[in-house]
């Protein structure tokens, strides 16, 4: 089987390192994945050693591509000008369409088909279902979560220390990762971060990600001129494959990560932390709670709230009697729910009743 999944952004993110480990996953079970993009923001590293992806804005060479691969079946993600190339290509396999913009105003338009009859709208959490079917109820829609390979993201044991981020000793790692933009809320995190440097001097904060958000520039001044340049470390790029590095220093400082946004339709970050062990602080909004078990992996606060958020990373990172049950639990929470072995083959059983003709 040949699939294209087509999404305008390539960005480094949830969706992106989500597909990267369906694909590889896809591989053993006969199934090649290409990927097409219009816009690189960073992604290409992500998905260049494990697919082939194409990148171009121009129709006629979509069009083309679309003609030329005779694909089995073909996954839209949030791209709304997909389904006008799929049907001036004349494509007359499955579509299947991926929801998974977590704002209903800028999901909207990517539900609209354009003469193009999706088998199945698939989305990534309940949250996100619930979302959709405002929008469009029409199709059938299924939860399919993102999954991880467990044997790449899992608490590591023996690695050097040589390779930013550096782990300092004596101190506290609260990981902050992705993009640098207003859902992510960085701001709040400069908050955060200002309240923790008023109580403590052995908390240091690693933010991963950001090195073509748009709203990189300002968050450099800010940072800059709030003065928190020597507890809050920028690393903007750090490849996805060292990862698991990174998040194993995390684990071992006795630390966390932390997000601060506004909204995810899922949450690729929290399940890459769990699976190494680590304790996530989040708020208590859209998908997160379906992946964050309060006080059991990790910590759900009030949304907006600084001082609350600020109260659960010292609960976690005080807490050094519980910190071991704490990361247990997470990896477990992934092993069970969000393994790629789990997660892809639910999907894998989707396609191949698509592509068949049948149902799932």
């Amino acid at each position: 089987m040949k699939i294209l999944v087509i999404w305008r952004l390539l960005t480094v993110g949830g969706v992106n390192a989500g597909w990267r480990n369906r694909a590889v996953h896809f591989k053993k079970f006969g199934i090649d994945t290409e990927f097409l993009y219009t816009k690189d923001l960073g992604g290409l590293h992500i998905m260049k050693d494990v697919s082939k992806v194409y990148l171009t804005k121009d129709r006629n060479e979509i069009i083309q591509i679309i003609k030329s691969n005779r694909y089995d079946a073909i996954i839209v993600v949030d791209t709304a000008e997909a389904y006008k190339w799929i049907h001036e290509a004349n494509y007359d396999g499955p579509v299947l369409t991926e929801a998974r913009t977590p704002e209903i105003i800028k999901l909207a338009p990517h539900v609209n088909f354009h003469q193009i009859n999706p088998e199945v709208i698939i989305v990534p959490s309940h949250h996100q279902k619930r979302l959709t079917s405002i929008l469009q109820n029409n199709y059938p829609i299924e939860v399919i979560h993102n999954g991880i390979n467990t044997s790449q993201f899992e608490p590591l044991h023996d690695f050097a220390n040589e390779t930013v981020p550096i782990l300092e000793e004596n101190k506290k790692i609260i990981g902050w990762i992705g993009r640098v933009d207003r859902r992510k809320n960085w701001r709040l995190l400069l908050k955060i971060a200002h309240l923790i440097k008023n109580q403590r001097d052995d908390v240091e904060f690693w933010v991963i990600g950001g090195a073509k958000s748009v709203q990189k520039d300002k968050f450099t001044a800010e940072w800059q001129t709030q003065g928190l340049t020597d507890i809050v470390k920028w690393f903007p790029v750090i490849p996805y494959q060292q990862m698991p590095i990174v998040y194993s220093k995390i684990r071992k400082s006795g630390g966390c990560t932390l997000a601060t946004t506004k909204g995810e339709s899922f949450g690729n970050t929290f399940i890459e932390a769990m699976a190494c062990g680590v304790p996530v602080v989040a708020p208590n909004i859209s998908s997160i709670p379906e992946i964050v078990d309060h006080k059991k992996n990790g910590y759900l606060y009030n949304e907006n709230d600084e001082k609350n958020a600020v109260k659960g990373l010292l609960k976690i990172i005080d807490n050094t009697n519980n910190y071991s049950s704490m990361s247990k639990s997470a990896r477990d929470k992934v092993l069970d729910q969000f393994s790629i072995s789990k997660c892809a083959n639910e999907y894998i059983q989707l396609l191949q009743a698509v592509v068949n003709g049948g149902e799932k």
